[in-house]
């Protein structure tokens, strides 16, 4: 699929499910990596990552641009817009917007192989777990001040 046919699915899923004209661009991103798509309040483009399309196929692609969509017919409605927002989560239950889209593969793969790291106080014994290295020099125990010690697994 290339930007021309993404561009006339979007305009089409718009009048089928909104009953509303679609009268900006949309397009893919190859840069976008956490998320499935994003509006955008300035211009009032959408951009797609094409990596959902590749991963997934139409119909997660299908659900991605009807989120989108309900956020730009909001915003140009000048309603509430945002995921917070009471209009936002009304109109993406009508049309059966997800509120998520499924992760990547390679996401899921990223966070399983995240290395956690084992502090403990030498006086209290009280442990902390980190995704990131501690300076045992520079901090200590925030229960008790003691010095921290690396615990090997």
């Amino acid at each position: 699929m290339n930007d021309q046919q993404l561009q006339n699915l979007v305009e089409k899923i718009s009048l089928e499910y909104f009953n509303r004209q679609f009268k900006h661009k949309a397009v893919f991103n190859k840069r976008l990596r956490t998320t499935g798509g994003r509006y955008i309040l300035q211009t009032g483009n959408i951009e797609i990552n094409k990596k959902y399309y590749d991963v997934y196929g139409e119909k997660e692609l299908i659900g991605i641009i009807k989120h989108e969509l309900c956020h730009y017919h909001l915003h140009q409605n000048k309603m509430g817009y945002r995921h917070k927002d009471q209009h936002f989560k009304q109109l993406a239950s009508q049309v059966g917007a997800p509120r998520y889209c499924t992760p990547l593969p390679e996401t899921l793969e990223r966070k399983r192989s995240v290395q956690i790291y084992q502090y403990q106080c030498s006086n209290c014994g009280l442990i902390y777990k980190r995704k990131r290295r501690v300076d045992t020099n520079r901090f200590v125990c925030g229960k008790c001040g003691g010095r921290l010690v690396k615990v090997d697994e």
